[in-house]
């Protein structure tokens, strides 16, 4: 265990300045997106089986939870399908728009990573001409493998913290598609049975 952290520690080292960043960067990054994920988690009505879905907007009473108080909005004081189209319309921009904002925002966050780490690029290799320009005799290449390692270690720190980072935020998107889903499936059944209701009249 302390030789692999005296091994991380040295590629830390031979990175440059720009780890330190990129770390924080990495930080901000999965903060944002797992607390992202967790709250989709955790808000996973739309989830529901859609033969209870069916049931609950048929028999509002019946309906309970999160849910529920959606039915009731999408319903209560509706009596034709344009009312009820204006409604879910309400629903969804309270929760989809929100959502579509921290996505973007971890997405810049994520494109960033690679970003800061091609400026570690750059910073090594001018610091490997650096060393070519200045040095002589055995003082050369160390500095021009120190320059090199730099440049290397910041991209691949880079790419490292931001290909995991892209998967998590397809994960997420795929929940935010089921919520849209789930919208849109209320919307067409309370639709359905206002027509029912309107053509038993």
């Amino acid at each position: 265990m302390s030789e692999m952290l005296a091994e991380t520690w040295e590629l830390w080292r031979a990175g440059g300045s720009l780890m330190i960043p990129l770390a924080l960067l990495g930080g901000v990054i999965y903060f944002a997106i797992f607390e992202l994920y967790l709250h989709m988690r955790k808000n996973s009505f739309y989830r529901i089986d859609p033969n209870q879905l069916g049931h609950w907007i048929d028999m509002p009473k019946d309906a309970d939870g999160e849910v529920g108080e959606m039915i009731d909005f999408t319903q209560n004081g509706v009596n034709d399908s344009n009312g009820a189209r204006a409604r879910f319309e309400e629903l969804r921009s309270a929760h989809l728009p929100t959502l579509e904002r921290r996505i973007h925002f971890c997405n810049v966050l994520v494109g960033a990573a690679p970003l800061t780490g091609l400026l570690g690029t750059v910073i090594g290799m001018l610091g490997t001409f650096f060393g070519l320009s200045v040095s002589s005799g055995g003082n050369t290449i160390d500095l021009v493998a120190g320059g090199i390692s730099e440049a290397l270690i910041t991209t691949q720190t880079g790419l490292v913290l931001a290909i995991p980072a892209y998967v998590l935020i397809s994960v997420v998107r795929r929940q935010m598609g089921e919520l849209d889903q789930f919208f849109t499936r209320m919307e067409i059944l309370t639709i359905l049975k206002l027509e029912k209701v309107e053509s038993g009249r």
